[in-house]
């Protein structure tokens, strides 16, 4: 099924400004359609407005500061609805709220590197960065080859809690 992702932006337009027209279209598109979460690719957008990879990429990065989009593993993007939180803190912050997430004891098998790429939407070299910081805080175990996370302390919560 081949999806058209809006008119193609004129040959005789100025480069300069050309992504931003194109980033228009594709938003105008994000709201005619609820059901769209995903943004079209990189050769997509390449095919459809007869635009270089470096214009198409920098139509990502200006959806991305307009806050209508987000990467995702693989090169693509998903849509950011409006209302749709997005959190913005450190990677291993939100890791740390995983043990309170998922509800950890301590001593409870923390998820492998795997697991929270796929969750996070990161890679796992990014992953296992931000989880050797919560190794030095002292909140999960040391890794070993075939030896899982383990949960060793709970975080302190800084902010009060609703009840």
């Amino acid at each position: 099924m081949k999806m058209e992702w809006g008119a193609r932006v004129s040959q005789q337009a100025s480069p300069r400004g050309t992504f931003r027209k194109i980033a228009d279209l594709v938003s105008a598109q994000v709201e005619a359609d609820e059901a769209m979460t995903e943004l079209p690719s990189a050769a997509e957008l390449m095919s459809a407005h007869g635009v270089s990879r470096g214009v198409a990429l920098r139509v990502f990065g200006a959806l991305q500061q307009d806050g209508l989009a987000a990467p995702v593993p693989g090169g693509r993007w998903r849509v950011i609805r409006r209302g749709e939180a997005v959190d913005r803190r450190p990677l291993d912050e939100r890791l740390a709220d995983v043990i309170t997430d998922d509800e950890l004891a301590i001593g409870a098998r923390f998820p492998s590197t795997t697991e929270l790429s796929s969750r996070f939407g990161v890679s796992r070299p990014t992953v296992s960065k931000a989880l050797d910081k919560l190794e030095s805080a002292g909140l999960l175990s040391e890794a070993r080859q075939g030896k899982q996370r383990t949960v060793r302390a709970l975080p302190k919560r800084t902010e009060s809690s609703e009840s």
